[in-house]
């Protein structure tokens, strides 16, 4: 692999506070296997420390439910992941109680100040990305393209008209704008 030790100290961490490790500390190699693979695209994009560890949180939690999965410890219900050693609550309501419906009201899940970094840390990067691209070829007008389709929410075919350009080679530029974007997060 190639991360510095570092990074895999860190991963390695992650993985142990991670909740779905207890009870299935026979699965350390595969967690930190699937993790590392994960992480390899995202390690060295990522400049700040702090939004470095948000995602490979994120990253950590994914692989350690995908090989739980793959093991047969983990089972997809309606109210999400389920070890296969517990029994859910729809498998245990009788007869009786089918007609009975239960309502909760609305609430706000806050989100935390490592998503908020990580999310920061990734649309700085994106829009730094489009910039340079822009720059890089200005007659594509890729800038604005992209300002009118996600910033303004405009159509293809508004941006088309908007910019006195054909729908379908305003969809090609959105098509080599996006690639551009995701070969330089590689």
């Amino acid at each position: 692999m190639d991360l510095a030790q570092d990074k895999l100290e860190l991963i390695e961490k992650i993985i142990r506070n991670d909740k779905k490790f207890s009870n299935n500390e026979d699965l350390f190699d595969d967690f930190f296997n699937e993790t590392c693979k994960r992480s390899l695209g995202i390690v060295n994009i990522v400049t700040s420390d702090a939004a470095l560890e948000a995602y490979l949180k994120k990253i950590a939690t994914t692989s350690i439910l995908n090989v739980l999965k793959d093991s047969g410890r983990l089972r997809r219900t309606r109210a999400g992941y389920t070890p296969t050693r517990e029994i859910t609550i729809d498998e245990t309501i009788s007869d009786k109680y089918e007609d009975v419906k239960v309502s909760y009201g609305n609430f706000n899940v806050e989100i935390s100040p490592e998503e908020i970094a990580v999310k920061k840390e990734t649309v700085k990067q994106v829009a730094n990305l489009i910039y340079k691209i822009d720059e890089e070829d200005p007659n594509k007008q890729y800038l604005q393209i992209y300002k009118l389709r996600y910033d303004n929410g405009m159509t293809q075919k508004e941006i088309s008209e908007e910019l006195g350009l054909s729908q379908s080679e305003v969809s090609k530029r959105l098509f080599r704008l996006m690639k551009k974007v995701k070969e330089s997060f590689r």
